[in-house]
This record gives structure tokens, sequence and C-alpha cells, in this order.
């Protein structure tokens, strides 16, 4: 079939038309937002449309995963940038009242791109919540109030300017917006000591459906409950979390050590799989594999490298190495002894000798086009096992799986106290990932090597269901479609990630959400009882 040729001219006037609409949707927007929102903020000053200069590098700002944000991917009709919550809850309001479908970014990370980018729905606009990022640590009471646009990284340095003998158990990743982070479990490198970001919540505030502010008392605790763990965009606009502060010594130690194919990698890592979930719950030590960078891919081999922090001093540490896992050949000079805060910036990857007022930059570090998947392991993977999957990253071109290893504080949740299902029995997670570069011509080849690795693996992970992270969101396991939430195409993806908490969250989300306001590729369905 021969496509029709569209003249210039009509081009041209489809365009004016569409930016027409557009002007006069985001118009009525703001007049709906001064009449709503009871501020004397100026919300044309908070509105972003595609003919404002600023429109693209606001919508590309906190996005992570370039591959969301090709040309051909679906524009909103305009960003709002509220600075307050009033003004959260005006937008909620007006999108009802205008008929008009938002997404929520907190800070862009999610893998799918579906906080600034909707297949599903069109128009769409996005209510960014980049301005949202107020802090107030209360080392009294050794708690935080923490606004959803903030980043881990801005938390844990507002922490630090209190005390160097607090911290908090969130995410590795410095720019995670810290409102979609918690709302997925928020795992980092003290889990085995003090559990997740979602277990050291205490009270929260959100927009519901109905444009109301909610906190804890207010929302009820099924609802408390959902948003701890039942992924971000399904129940309400996350504003603040009030969170619990933990104590940290003054000394951690770091350490990386990297062993290759060669130095014996496959028995190192078969070992690690018997000893991390059990060690001392105080050594987080998660391993990066990926292949070493030799230009022919003859003479590539793959690098296991052993990334850890340790709540202590090291000579404790070498003596729990010494005694646990001395395959790994851990030494004194392997060792960095330093603050808590800086062992953040170690373990997130920035240079030595980075101040830490880094952290207040709040910008993503890793920007780049790539797929991911993930995994949760309950029994150790085979050394054939093991030499089968170093064959598999050898072929493709810039391959990464990460592991992080449970147990400890951990185990002694169950699977049911928050929607985060991954618990008790749980060895690790893997987190699988292909890159490549902007203007690759077949980005598919990478989309389907991945997809043959996941594959190959599935004899070696969790299975009834295979269990996903939902903060490393994948369509592959399925998608809700145009103007179609449904319980029974959810339930593909609903238990990989919830397992049976899912259908609590499906009965949460239609009491507090009947009619479906908060949707998006993979949010909760709504369901009659």
């Amino acid at each position: 079939m021969v496509s029709p040729i569209i003249p210039l001219s009509l081009l041209v006037l489809l365009l004016s038309v569409s930016l027409a609409n557009s002007a006069s949707l985001e118009q009525s927007f703001v007049q709906c937002l001064k009449l709503n929102s009871g501020t004397n903020s100026s919300p044309d000053s908070l509105t972003y449309s595609p003919s404002n200069p600023s429109f693209i590098s606001i919508l590309d700002s906190t996005a992570q995963n370039l591959r969301c944000l090709v040309p051909s991917a679906p524009k909103p009709e305009f960003i709002f940038t509220p600075d307050g919550d009033s003004l959260v809850q005006a937008a909620v309001i007006c999108s009802k009242k205008l008929g008009i479908h938002f997404i929520v970014r907190s800070g862009g990370h999610d893998y799918e791109g579906i906080s600034y980018v909707s297949e599903i729905e069109n128009p769409f606009i996005i209510i960014d919540l980049v301005k949202l990022r107020g802090i107030n640590v209360d080392i009294k009471s050794n708690t935080a109030w923490v606004q959803a646009g903030a980043t881990t990284g801005e938390l844990y340095y507002r922490i630090y300017e209190k005390s160097s003998i607090h911290g908090f158990p969130a995410g590795l990743c410095t720019s995670l917006g810290i409102g979609g982070h918690i709302t997925g479990g928020a795992y980092g490198s003290m889990m085995r000591k003090y559990g997740l970001g979602v277990d050291n919540v205490i009270d929260a505030k959100i927009v519901d459906a109905n444009g109301r502010i909610l906190d804890r008392k207010a929302m009820g605790e099924d609802l408390f409950w959902a948003i701890r763990g039942g992924g971000g965009g399904s129940f309400g606009i996350l504003l603040w979390w009030k969170v619990n502060l933990v104590p940290v010594p003054p000394t951690v130690t770091v350490f990386t050590v990297t062993k290759s194919i060669e130095q014996g990698a496959t028995k190192i890592l078969h070992r690690w799989q018997e000893v991390a979930p059990y060690v001392d719950e105080n050594l987080f030590t998660r391993v990066i594999i990926q292949p070493s960078s030799a230009s022919n891919k003859t003479q590539r081999t793959v690098t296991t490298s052993y990334n850890a922090l340790f709540l202590g001093g090291a000579s404790t540490l070498l003596q729990i190495m010494k005694k646990s896992f001395p395959e790994l050949g851990l030494t004194r000079k392997d060792c960095l002894e330093t603050s808590w805060i800086k062992s953040v910036l170690y373990v997130a990857g920035f240079p030595s000798g980075t101040p830490p007022e880094v952290l207040l930059k709040g910008k993503p570090t890793f920007k780049n086009f790539f797929k991911a998947k993930s995994d949760f392991v309950r029994k150790p993977i085979p050394e054939t096992g093991l030499e089968g999957l170093w064959q598999k990253l050898l072929i493709e071109d810039s391959p990464l799986m990460i592991w992080n290893p449970y147990g400890g504080k951990m185990n002694q949740f169950s699977e049911s106290d928050t929607p985060f299902p991954h618990r008790n029995g749980t060895l690790y997670k893997i987190q699988y990932l292909t890159l490549w570069e902007k203007g690759d011509k077949n980005p598919a080849k990478h989309i389907d090597w991945i997809r043959k690795l996941y594959n190959y693996m599935g004899p070696y992970v969790s299975s009834f269901p295979r269990e996903a992270y939902v903060n490393y969101r994948d369509l592959d396991l399925g998608e809700n479609t145009k103007n179609s939430t449904t319980y029974e195409k959810a339930r593909s993806w609903g238990y990989s990630y919830y397992k049976n908490n899912f259908e609590k969250l499906v009965r949460i989300k239609s009491e507090v959400d009947p009619q479906n306001v908060f949707r998006h590729e993979q949010s909760i369905p709504t369901r009659r009882f």
C-alpha cells in the first residue's frame, strides 16, 4: 500500500492547529489553577508548552532512559512544575475538570519512561515535581519530612549537615526522586541492616483522586500500606514522606575487589551466593558483572567486581571476611575507612575526593539508551549456569548485571507487611541491563539479546511467579492498553511485582480511585468486588 503524500502546506496547517489547541488547553488549565489553588504563585510561569524555548530541556532534565525520548515518542501538551502542595492539589482537580490525562514525575528514573511518555493516553500532560524539594531533618526525634521531588542524595546531605552518625536506608543512586523511589520499596546498601526505605516510613502526605491532601491518619492504614511499595502513579500523587532516621557509626568501610574469569570468578561468585545473604548484617556486598573493555571481542573476559559497604571499621570487616568469605582474598589495602556520607559517594561511583555538596545538584549521573529487566534468586546458581552466563555476556556490546544480596533484616519481614513481597528466602536480586549509544542503527538487536538472556536465566531464578522489581519496570511483562486498565491483563505483571499482595492492592485501588484517575501502562487496575 502506497502512503499518500501530504502537501507541506497541509502539514504546516495541521501543526498550527495542534499548537493552537495545546495553547488553548494550557490557558484553560492555568485559569483553573488560579481559581482552585488558593496561592499567590503564578501558574503561567510554571507551565511549559512545546512552543516554550525551555520545553525540551525540562522534558529531558531528569529523564534517565534516553530510549524513551526518541523524536517519535509522544510529547505532552505541556509540562506543569508546581512549586507548592496546593498547586499539585489544584492540578488534579483541573485535569479532571478539563478531561486531560496526567502523568507524574518525581525523579525520572523509571526504566520505561512512563513518568514522561504515555503511549496509551493522548493527549496527556506531565506534572513534574522537580520544584518540590523541601527537606526538614529533626535529629532530636530521629525523623525527617522529605518532599517528593527531593533526591536521595539531597536527603543524605541534609542529614549529614545535622549529624555524622545518622543516615537513611535508601537508594545507591543519588539522583533518585524520593517520591517515586519509596513507592516502589527503595533498597540500598543498608537494607540488610535496616530494611528498605518503605520499612522506615512513618507518615506521608498525598493528593488523592478527589484532589484532597491526606496524611496517614486521614488516608487510613490500607492506603498507607499500598503507597509503601505498591508502585508510583496508581493511588495518588505523593507530596511528602516522613521517615525514621537510622544510626550509622562514625567510621564505615568500603571496598571494591575485581575478579575476572581467569582469576577464578566462577567459583568465587558461586561462593558469594552462599555467603552474602547470611553474613553479618552490617555488611552489604553487591557484585557488578560486565565484560572487559577489550576492543577485540575474542580477547574479552568477564569481570565480577565486589563493591561493599560495612558499617564498622576495617579490622572487624577483615575478621568477618577471613572467616566467611576468604575466597575473595580481601586485604587491608583494599579497604577504605571513611564516613557514612563519603561512603554514599563511593558506592554511587563518584571520583575519589568529590565533596559531599555534589549531592545537592540532584542531576542523574547516568543517562543512556538502555533496556533493563530483573529477577530474584532463591537458590544458588550452579557453576555450569554461571559459565553459560559468561558466554551470553561476551557476545553483547555493553551488557551489565548487578547482584544485590538480601538476608539480614529483610528476612524479618513477612511478604505482606508491605506490598514489596521479595523478603524472607530471597538470596539476592539481579538487575540486567544492555546499553547502546546514540545513533545505534539497530537498537532492536540489544533488546532481543536481553530477552534471550532473560529466557536463559529462567531455570535459575524464582518461579510461580517469576518475581520482578517494580522500580525496574519492564513492559515485557505486560501492560495496560489504551483506555483499558483491566484486572485480567494486569495479573501478568501484577503477580511478578507484588505476588499475592496484588489482590489487596486491586481492592484498595478500587475503593480509593474507582474512576481510575491515576493510571499508566502498569498502574494497578480497578475491579468490582
